[in-house]
């Protein structure tokens, strides 16, 4: 499969200007609850952030406190409290954190009458966030990146087809024609810290299915 540097879109659009103007464009952004949470950062309106020894607000039981942005370990979950583990041991009230889940797996839906999307979303401490799409043999994939880090592409196979773009002056995209039909997958993972993510999918050949 080759890939190529893309040309058909101006390299002066970003992703706010492919969505003003394009209405049907897809947005896809990961969830934020009901799964494992492994780490946080803090982000109080009211900070520094009380750390508290039992999941209640109650006199007596502040056990530490947290500036924002200071990344914290999470080890459970509890009716709106998150238990951490470092920098302090306590419970913290997750709407007073930012937080997203460790492992992510989604399918990338285009609507009826686009057959383009925008993905979104961060990795916060160590996780895996995968974005699947189904193409057919023949159909082109372009992959242009708004972010700082470039999604791995895996085959149906799983074959590494690319994690780093073709760049060209500011731009940062990745293109080529399918060679195998069936579920191809956009990968970002994080080790450490995490990071914030954005990058345009776009589809073109045969109707998608």
């Amino acid at each position: 499969m080759n890939s190529f540097p893309l040309k058909s879109l101006s390299s002066t659009l970003n992703s706010s200007d492919l969505v003003s103007q394009k209405s049907s464009l897809v947005v896809v952004t990961p969830p934020t609850s009901g799964c494992k949470i492994v780490m946080a950062i803090v982000d109080d309106p009211e900070a520094p952030l009380n750390v508290r020894s039992t999941p209640e607000v109650q006199e007596g039981n502040i056990v530490g406190q947290l500036n924002n942005n200071t990344f914290v370990s999470v080890a459970d979950e509890k009716s709106g409290w998150l238990q951490i583990t470092n920098p302090v041991t306590g419970w913290v009230a997750k709407n007073r954190t930012r937080s997203s889940c460790a492992k992510v797996d989604k399918t990338i839906t285009f609507s009826s009458e686009s057959d383009t999307a925008i993905v979104k979303g961060e990795i916060i401490g160590a996780g895996s966030h995968n974005y699947r799409v189904r193409m057919i043999q023949g159909q082109t994939l372009t992959i242009r990146n708004f972010g700082d880090v470039f999604p791995a592409i895996i085959s149906p196979d799983s074959q590494l087809m690319a994690r780093e773009p073709n760049v060209e002056g500011s731009e940062s995209e990745w293109r080529g024609v399918i060679s195998l039909s069936g579920v191809y997958t956009l990968q970002l993972d994080s080790n450490l810290r995490g990071y914030e993510y954005q990058f345009l999918v776009l589809i073109e050949g045969n109707e998608n299915f």
